[in-house]
């Protein structure tokens, strides 16, 4: 039940909005709540950092409710297979590496990178077949980070790794992030695209001046660029080596596009009067549990590197402080949005902001409906579903549709 509340100017209605910039955008009419989408699982997903997947060893991994065993071989290569045993459901991940055989604590049942058993000890010659074992998941390793396709892996082949040429550039370091933010991925998105946030951030940037230049959309993407205006106020000595401008900073404006290019997101950084990008981030946001309440982020930060020699060796903890001071600021921005709706029960947002409406439409066309199974099986119960349409219809971008702002 909603409770009207009365002003001096107006009638307020407490619940979820139902005029202009309701959470039932301009794109979508009466549209799924996007908090209630999954991820499109047919994409490659970190689920590690390389480094943390040691070798003769597992790591515990997941996927929107689905547990993944990694384990690294004497070969070197990373498996991933279904976190259970086939036997008594024992997490795999409690088990021995063994060459490149993966063996269960329990009862030492024995199991291949392409989840088949390989052994069971103690079976009679003679004895019935055993189960045929466990699902294997499709794994890269690319950019310091363990990938796997927990979709249809008849696609795996034919979807391609993001690509990130600045990482294996000598002209870049690359900081990596990972860590587990409470929010629905698609918080994330919103937040790192809505540029209008900056306030948040006074403490560590002063006064910045965002303003939106364009931004393009298509059915998959939603492309932005802001132009940077610092206004006053201290800066972090971070954020002035960042953006290759000295501990000091000065106040010359700064380009930022950002991209959310269906299910990654990118940022990159010019400087005024500069060609190329004094940085480049890439992010991904992998949902942890069933209900998708909860994202594991995965970011990489490619630096340009001074032309001073041992330059961003000294920078780098400053730099690093910085990030962390602004990483922390909007966690507790989106994990704040998650709480409200988790109370709410629904979206109440009263949304203004064109290009978050629009990144709202690619987010949930572009996703798969979350099912009540998914409790149970994680991201089986909806790998081979569509991309999630809107309840009504609407007029889809044309794939370049550019808009320019005064």
């Amino acid at each position: 039940m909603s409770e009207t509340l009365s002003t001096d100017d107006e009638t307020i209605t407490a619940g979820p909005e139902t005029g202009l910039g309701r959470s039932c955008d301009h794109r979508s009419g009466a549209a799924t709540d996007l908090r209630r989408v999954g991820i499109n699982p047919n994409f490659w997903y970190p689920v590690a950092v390389s480094r943390d997947v040691r070798k003769k060893k597992t790591f515990a991994a997941t996927f929107a409710g689905e547990r993944i065993a990694l384990y690294r071989g004497d070969s070197g290569t990373v498996y991933a297979l279904e976190d259970r045993c086939a036997h008594r459901q024992i997490p795999l991940s409690m088990g021995v590496v063994e060459g490149d055989v993966l063996r269960c604590c329990y009862h030492a049942w024995a199991y291949r990178g392409n989840g088949r058993i390989s052994q069971i000890p103690y079976l009679p010659r003679g004895a019935a077949r055993p189960p045929r074992g466990v699902r294997a998941y499709p794994v890269r390793e690319a950019y310091g980070l363990v990938f796997v396709f927990p979709g249809d892996p008849h696609n795996a082949a034919e979807t391609a790794l993001p690509e990130l040429p600045e990482f294996n550039s000598a002209r870049h370091k690359t900081m990596t992030f990972s860590r587990t933010v409470g929010c629905h991925y698609s918080f994330m998105h919103e937040n790192l695209l809505d540029m209008n946030h900056q306030f948040l951030h006074r403490g560590v940037v002063g006064r910045i001046q965002p303003t939106l230049l364009a931004y393009d959309t298509s059915p998959h993407s939603v492309e932005a660029r802001y132009r940077f205006t610092h206004a006053g106020g201290k800066k972090n000595r971070g954020a002035g080596l960042l953006t290759a401008k000295g501990a000091g900073g000065t106040a010359s404006p700064d380009v930022i596009t950002i991209r959310t290019a269906y299910p990654y997101q990118t940022l990159q950084l010019v400087p005024e009067n500069a060609e190329l990008p004094a940085f480049s981030l890439w992010v991904a946001y992998v949902p942890e549990d069933a209900e998708q309440r909860t994202n594991h982020v995965y970011g990489l930060l490619m630096i340009e590197k001074p032309p001073i020699p041992g330059a961003m060796h000294l920078a780098w903890p400053l730099i690093r402080r910085f990030t962390e001071r602004v990483f922390a600021e909007d966690r507790t921005a989106v994990e704040a949005e998650q709480r409200a709706w988790d109370e709410q029960g629904e979206d109440w947002n009263r949304e203004v902001f064109p290009l978050i409406m629009d990144v709202r439409h690619v987010l949930r066309t572009n996703g798969v409906p979350l099912r009540p199974e998914s409790a149970l099986c994680g991201a089986a119960a909806f790998c081979s579903n569509p991309p999630l349409a809107s309840t009504t219809p609407h007029a889809e971008p044309d794939a370049g549709h550019k808009r320019p702002t005064g």
